[in-house]
């Protein structure tokens, strides 16, 4: 017993290890799942609401022949998120929640599928201690999986270590995963590609895998799901008996505003306390009639009597109640008006109009950014004192997570918000509207104003040009490179599209990059998204507004060969930029031109480098093979080249950036010719296995091997 105790000790510790290399190895989405900072203060269910649909939702996990996918969908403010959070607390409670994925448009990590898969399998290995090895093994054998194709990272990182837990280890029958917010991941072809992936997951036997996937009704989602049907089970909210809707909302509306009589009267003296019967069973149902089906409407207007710095609570009820009677508003509007009513109550129209410019200027950029801001870095960004930021967002609160401290991110509670207040249709029908292509147009500005003032040569003070960026500490990069400096070299491209601005020679983006162009890329190198400047200066190229031509074009044309020709080194070791790269580019290129000088090559390289005249016609070179290749071909779309190769493997490379998108595995002998569909979504390959196989280039599936070949 005594050595059965140890040996369980051991194994003990040794899943404890692998957990934390797991942990440390994988990049996690900050903020993504349910427990975490960015979602500590949003709400759950109250009890004795959505009783029947969490019932659903449990049955539906437990049961052994259900449906891989529980799709909850419903229009804006309807309660997905809450209903999310309660359903991963009560699996997590439980044991049984595999991860968690809250996404958010505009955040790096949460707005796309980058670190999605790797965020899932680190709380696998984080919840699920015998998938941690399995996992392990998986990032052992391609340590650059982070980098993968999703349909490589879904296989590995989750499915197989999945289906590697022995029996004995395994603690649980099923393990459920939730998804919400799909809608706001960015890319559609993202979204289709995430669905079609969690359908697969039926195969699983032990432990099952069920997903929870919430999300408004878009056409991407429901074109994903339509592509999957049996493998999905759905609800839709907005269509849930109304009974049982006021029932749910009428709940919520008594608990929280029970809760802010309490928290007012012991606040405020005798005299001025609520009566004891406040708000009264009629106005409570008049709120639940404007609510209905909107969830988003009670808890934004609680939160509006909650809030001291609007006023008292039975005041602002009867502003709120006002809306009731005007019904030419529709429900964002009776949602959010009284909330920005009270900006402006009471003043005079030289005053009101101030207001209402200052709120277009910082909440009009708020919910316009590409990725939130501290208050800290809107100061900087916007070039406002920190004082009249908090000014502005102080009677906020209702409607904007507004946090403690000045470094951490503001962000809208509810996307509905945005929705509400750049729609074109209420440009005139109230004065908060914000002018969405006005508001991306000042924020281009400011990002050019930013990054004019901060970027230079060695920002990091890394002195030796061969200095790797994998040695300089992410504090140490922060420290030098502020985040409004990040945000504005990573966004300003963006900004100028949204704004639907054309550019030319004498216009600033020109005057920039002939100052910066270098600088701007050193920047990007340092914080890791060297990989965005091609797609940057893509979307640049669609601004131009001579269609190519002029001074402008022709640096933009160059700046991309710049680019493809010394991607890996300016990834890796950013100074080199200065010297090495440079000195390396063809004598007449604009960019070499623009910014190389000789005394800038380093001591340490004897031979000085004759460089070519010119750029040679090779745009890229697409390594990752392992044995010589012997066909490609292009997609008639032009977006994809496919390689057959010796090492018995096909891959998909896109053009754009000449990133390996998928490695199609399966052959067991060198493929020797490939080709695609007419419409771009299938590949064949031929191999010398006497096989012939189609692969779908959406995810890398195979899904037919063709065999009758004898030679």
């Amino acid at each position: 017993m005594h050595y059965r105790g140890i040996l369980l000790h051991i194994d003990q510790e040794l899943l404890s290890i692998d957990q934390k290399t797991v942990l440390s190895r994988l990049p996690i989405a900050t903020g993504a799942s349910f427990d975490s900072l960015a979602e500590e203060h949003n709400p759950t269910c109250l009890p004795d609401t959505r009783v029947d649909l969490l019932r659903q939702i449990h049955e539906w996990a437990k049961d052994p022949c259900a449906k891989p996918i529980y799709w909850l969908n419903g229009m804006a403010g309807t309660g997905k998120s809450t209903i999310s959070r309660t359903v991963a607390r009560c699996f997590a409670v439980s044991g049984h929640l595999g991860g968690s994925f809250f996404f958010k448009r505009g955040e790096t990590d949460r707005g796309s599928v980058s670190k999605f898969f790797t965020t899932v399998a680190a709380q696998l290995a984080e919840r699920e201690p015998a998938i941690a090895p399995h996992i392990k093994a998986a990032i052992d054998a391609d340590p650059n999986i982070a980098g993968k194709a999703a349909r490589d990272q879904f296989d590995k990182l989750i499915v197989q270590p999945l289906s590697d837990i022995l029996p004995g280890a395994r603690r649980f029958v099923t393990l459920v995963l939730v998804v919400d917010a799909l809608d706001e991941c960015e890319r559609d072809e993202d979204v289709k590609l995430m669905i079609h992936l969690f359908s697969r997951t039926k195969d699983l036997q032990f432990p099952k895998l069920r997903i929870l996937v919430t999300s408004r009704p878009e056409l991407p989602i429901r074109l994903g799901f339509t592509a999957v049907k049996g493998a999905y089970q759905d609800l839709v909210l907005h269509e849930i008996q109304s009974g049982i809707i006021e029932h749910d909302i009428s709940a919520f509306l008594e608990h929280e505003l029970a809760k802010i009589k309490i928290e007012y009267n012991s606040s405020v003296s005798a005299d001025r306390q609520l009566p004891s019967d406040w708000p009264g069973e009629g106005n409570i149902q008049l709120l639940v009639e404007m609510a209905i089906p909107l969830f988003i409407f009670a808890a934004t207007v609680c939160r509006f009597l909650a809030d001291r710095k609007c006023g008292n609570p039975n005041k602002q009820l009867k502003e709120v109640l006002q809306f009731q009677r005007e019904s030419q508003l529709s429900q964002l509007d009776a949602t959010y008006l009284p909330v920005l009513n009270r900006l402006i109550e009471g003043l005079a129209d030289r005053q009101r109009d101030r207001v209402i410019q200052r709120f277009r200027r910082i909440v009009g950029s708020i919910v316009v950014l590409g990725s939130p801001l501290p208050i800290s870095a809107l100061e900087r960004l916007l070039d406002l004192q920190k004082e009249t930021i908090d000014d502005q967002l102080d009677l906020l609160h209702s409607v904007l997570s507004i946090p403690s401290s000045d470094q951490s991110p503001v962000r809208m509670l509810h996307l509905s918000f945005r929705d509400f207040l750049v729609d074109p249709e209420k440009r005139d029908k109230h004065l908060f509207w914000v002018d969405e292509k006005r508001v991306h147009h000042q924020l281009a500005m400011h990002c050019l104003r930013v990054m004019d003032k901060h970027l230079g040569t060695d920002m990091c003070k890394l002195v030796q040009p061969g200095t790797s960026r994998a040695t300089v500490s992410p504090k140490h990069i922060d420290l030098c490179i502020p985040s409004e400096v990040q945000y504005a070299c990573l966004y300003w491209v963006y900004h100028m599209q949204q704004a639907e601005l054309l550019i030319d020679d004498d216009g600033p983006v020109y005057a920039f990059l002939l100052q910066y162009f270098p600088h701007w890329l050193e920047a990007l190198s340092l914080i890791g998204r060297t990989s965005d400047c091609l797609s940057i200066l893509k979307v640049l190229q669609s601004t131009l507004m001579l269609n190519g031509d002029g001074k402008l074009g022709d640096f933009l044309h160059d700046a991309l060969r710049f680019i493809l020709a010394h991607k890996s080194v300016i990834d890796s070791t950013p100074l080199q930029i200065y010297s090495s790269v440079l000195a390396f580019t063809p004598k007449h290129s604009t960019v070499r031109k623009a910014f190389f000088q000789d005394n800038q090559i380093p001591q340490w390289i004897s031979l000085t480098p004759e460089p070519e005249d010119n750029w040679d016609q090779c745009q890229q070179v697409l390594e990752g093979h392992t044995g010589s290749v012997s066909s490609v071909a292009f997609s008639p779309d032009s977006s994809l080249v496919a390689s057959a190769s010796r090492d018995e493997t096909v891959r998909l490379w896109r053009i754009e950036d000449g990133a390996c998108i998928q490695e199609l595995k399966g052959h067991t002998d060198s493929v020797s010719s490939v080709a695609f569909s007419p419409d771009s979504s299938l590949v064949a390959s031929a191999s010398r296995d006497k096989t012939v196989r189609l692969w779908r280039i959406e995810d890398g599936a195979c899904i037919q091997e063709l065999k009758g070949h004898t030679g």
